[in-house]
């Protein structure tokens, strides 16, 4: 699946009305974890655990539903900054009226994804799968002829049972999405669930000034696992890294609209934010 963002027709921008659009960013992280890089989107999600190492951020729907920006262009373009900022990857997972699909980023690579139209008709790219399996670590037989089966014609196969074939595949590496967090559910009834569900807590923009403030002393673990790197040789590369790439990449993202701007946005941040630390940690 391309990484540009991608023109849904009318299930992009009124899918949300209609309640037939909605997504899921399920990161291979801790919810703990995921939370500081997650307020960087600038989008108001609910994020809760699901299942062994993992946690799933359910978006309110805002970019699609009201601004009516096409919601594969804005999912793919948040799992990408969150695969790029942080050392874990996300996968990312979208409906509306036409067509459903899932996108996995993970660093600097590519995403990899697929794409179906709302009968289940196959529309991605092949060997996506193989690729996709790879990056997640899954068993490279039984679960590539898993998924491999998904990209296979099916009349009796629509979007909605697609992505709930990619989510089982995900529960043998530990996933374990919630209850009525299903593929196929609009996006507001999707975020009410997630808020009912133990643990689950609110994620907004805190504002830049609280985003990119330095620690208050140079003692790495006070930036948690979300910066793992923070305060070794490679922190002050990978943070010009990010800001370098995020500074052209919100500007484009401004022209063409999707999440590719708040992952431009995203990257800066915390790239910032890992520049602030380690001028914070070198005046110690």
């Amino acid at each position: 699946m391309s990484t540009e963002e991608s023109r849904t027709g009318g299930g992009g921008g009124g899918g949300g009305a209609d309640g037939r659009t909605g997504a899921l960013l399920l990161c291979r992280a801790e919810q703990g974890t995921v939370a500081p890089a997650a307020r960087l989107l600038r989008s108001r999600m609910v994020l809760a655990g699901a299942g062994d190492g993992w946690s799933v951020l359910v978006p309110e729907g805002r970019p699609w539903s009201r601004d009516g920006e096409p919601v594969e262009g804005v999912l793919v373009g948040w799992a990408s900054a969150l695969g790029v900022g942080a050392p874990w990857p996300v996968l990312a997972l979208w409906w509306d009226a036409d067509r459903a699909g899932c996108a996995l980023a993970s660093g600097f690579r590519r995403p990899v994804g697929y794409v179906w139209l709302a009968d289940g008709t196959p529309a991605g790219e092949e060997d996506a799968m193989e690729a996709f399996a790879a990056r997640l670590g899954l068993d490279p037989v039984l679960d590539v002829q898993s998924l491999d089966r998904l990209t296979r014609r099916d009349p009796a196969a629509d979007a909605r049972a697609r992505l709930l074939g990619v989510l089982a595949v995900l529960t043998r590496a530990g996933a374990d999405v919630p209850p009525g967090l299903a593929p196929g559910t609009g996006a507001r009834v999707l975020c009410d669930t997630a808020l009912a569900l133990p643990g689950a807590e609110r994620i907004e923009w805190p504002g830049w000034r609280e985003a990119v403030r330095p620690p208050a002393s140079a003692d790495s673990s006070r930036l948690g696992p979300w910066m793992p790197w923070a305060g070794g040789p490679r922190a002050r590369t990978l943070a010009l890294a990010q800001v370098a790439a995020g500074v052209p990449l919100a500007g484009w993202g401004m022209r063409r609209r999707g999440g590719w701007a708040a992952a431009g946005a995203l990257l800066v941040a915390h790239g910032a934010l890992g520049l602030a630390y380690d001028y914070a940690r070198t005046r110690t």
